[in-house]
């Protein structure tokens, strides 16, 4: 398989020119990097291979850990960070070809359909309407229409007191300071640092939290991390609390979520 190095701009925007219903392309990428905030005349789905890729969509931040992809209707502005030695398959396609939602989420990438967009991003793009490559971009669009959703966007804010407790969160999963406590530290009451958070975020401190800590949880976890030492560096008193937080929002445990995503 061909990898392509850090996907530039004008590769992108070559990319979009091309008339096929489906581009694909892999990217490898040796640092991290970003692109700014821009929009694409085709739709766009990342699928990462190997490492993670986070997207920020309007006010949402998108954390899209190994295979699962991120979805983005054209025209809609974002902007892309993908983490050192990410190995990332891009897939571009024309509005007139449209099966998916449209909005930003992201989606459940099945190994078979993981296996059929690395196979097809190593074919020649430049293929015609009556070729069995387009045959092929044709059966690909139904079977990434028919895959599920799955929750992992982070409300944002550009609050700057939101933004600095994000920050924080970030760096230092493990912190388990209490509403009182973060309010103390950032010299407001509770009270109102829970409403300026509720108003920003659309949710609770501690409902922000666990959603920042199932998608930390899953890149871990697809990582090879034991549900044990995800728990330890989350921060956890105790293996049975993590699986507790992980149930509450996914459903599932995570040795269980994790075993359906092998399926």
């Amino acid at each position: 398989m061909t990898l392509l190095n850090y996907l530039q701009w004008d590769k992108l925007q070559h990319f979009e020119s091309m008339p096929q219903s489906v581009v694909a392309r892999i990217e490898e990428t040796h640092n991290t990097h970003e692109l700014p905030i821009h929009t694409h005349p085709k739709g766009q789905l990342i699928l990462a291979l190997h490492g993670y890729v986070t997207c920020e969509v309007a006010g949402k931040m998108w954390m899209v850990p190994t295979h699962s992809a991120i979805w983005i209707p054209p025209h809609t502005p974002h902007s892309n960070r993908a983490f050192n030695h990410a190995n990332l398959c891009h897939i571009f396609i024309q509005a007139s070809e449209l099966r998916m939602p449209d909005h930003a989420c992201t989606l459940a990438i099945s190994p078979l359909i993981k296996e059929l967009m690395c196979h097809f991003a190593t074919l020649d793009q430049h293929y015609s309407v009556l070729s069995a490559t387009h045959r092929m971009a044709q059966v690909l669009l139904d079977l990434l229409s028919a895959m599920p959703p799955q929750p992992f966007d982070l409300p944002l804010s550009t609050h700057p007191t939101v933004t600095r407790l994000a920050a924080q969160l970030f760096s230092n999963p493990c912190d388990r300071k209490t509403l009182a406590q973060w309010a103390a530290q950032l010299a407001m009451t509770e009270r109102t640092l829970a409403r300026l958070i509720k108003k920003e975020t659309g949710m609770t401190f501690g409902k922000w939290r666990n959603q920042l800590h199932m998608i930390i949880a899953v890149q871990k976890l697809t990582g090879k991390m034991s549900v044990q030492r995800v728990s330890e560096y989350l921060g956890y008193r105790s293996v049975s609390a993590f699986i507790t937080m992980f149930k509450g929002v996914l459903g599932q445990s995570p040795k269980r979520y994790m075993a359906e995503r092998h399926e």
